[in-house]
């Protein structure tokens, strides 16, 4: 039988696009996947899809998100987090129902990215009830907006992003031969070296695995993307992706912004599976 894999993109607060689509496919009932993917800020959106808690994204971004207790440039130039992906994930778990015995019974496993700091190479866990707050955190912490490298089986990780933004060709090396691909950038979109990286050579010294992942982003991340333009012969891609004037950046906290944002991947949603937006139920 052909495995059919859904991936999902991160990107922080871009993650909204996301929300959208797979609040959509709640709406829809539709589950038809034997396995997803996700990086950052994809896992936690996947997550919050594959256990069925329509909203929930939505209102972690729009709300737990936009707090200073996540995003706090004052606590940053102190020595602090600009963003605290271990509050958020914890925090949030606690105040927005999470039904995870419903995504453990339904055994569609989540697989989550995370980076290798020794290594600088991708990791991917199958998430279970042990590991789910480990892999979560590491795969979301951004390199210096998150000043820890949280540990994975014993090893540091960091933002899943870094070495495998868009796994699709891990997906597809799993034996995935649908593959329906969220994206949090439009189609078109090639990604650049960041002039930045050089100068933060001194403070990552002593972790040159690291320091290889973020010369090699870009290149890794347009090689993803090369293999969703010219796929395997064999192998099928759905790809659902903003559009070009998608208001909401990396760090977005402006509500209408972020609601303009969720608004456009809940169509993205719809559209996808030839859903009328007129037909569509309300929530």
């Amino acid at each position: 039988m052909t495995q059919r894999a859904l991936v999902v993109e991160g990107g922080a607060m871009r993650g909204i696009f996301a929300a959208g689509v797979l609040d959509a496919f709640i709406e829809c009932d539709y589950h038809d996947f034997d396995f997803a993917v996700g990086v950052s800020a994809g896992s936690t959106n996947l997550i919050g899809y594959l256990a069925g808690n329509h909203g929930r994204s939505r209102q972690i971004i729009t709300d737990h998100a936009c707090r200073p207790d996540f995003i706090n440039w004052q606590r940053f130039m102190a020595g602090g987090h600009l963003c605290d992906v271990h509050w958020l994930w914890h925090q949030s778990l606690q105040d927005v129902p999470l039904a995870l015995d419903q995504h453990w019974q339904r055994d569609v496993p989540l697989w989550v990215v995370t980076t290798s700091v020794e290594e600088g190479a991708p990791k991917y866990f199958r998430a279970d009830p042990d590991n789910l707050n480990e892999i979560m955190t590491a795969s979301c912490s951004i390199p210096f907006a998150y000043r820890d490298f949280p540990a994975v089986q014993g090893q540091a990780m960091t933002d899943g992003g870094l070495a495998d933004s868009i796994p699709v060709r891990w997906a597809y090396e799993q034996g995935a031969r649908e593959i329906t691909v969220v994206l949090s950038r439009h189609q078109g979109y090639r990604k650049k070296p960041s002039a930045l990286t050089p100068l933060i050579k001194p403070w990552v010294k002593d972790m040159p695995g690291l320091y290889e992942a973020m010369l090699k982003r870009a290149e890794i991340y347009n090689d993803s993307l090369d293999f969703i333009a010219n796929p395997p012969s064999d192998c099928q891609l759905r790809i659902i992706a903003p559009q070009e004037d998608f208001p909401v950046s990396r760090l977005t906290t402006n509500p209408s912004k972020l609601e303009a944002g969720y608004q456009q991947g809940h169509w993205a949603g719809l559209h996808a599976l030839g859903v009328e937006i007129k037909e569509a139920s309300s929530f």
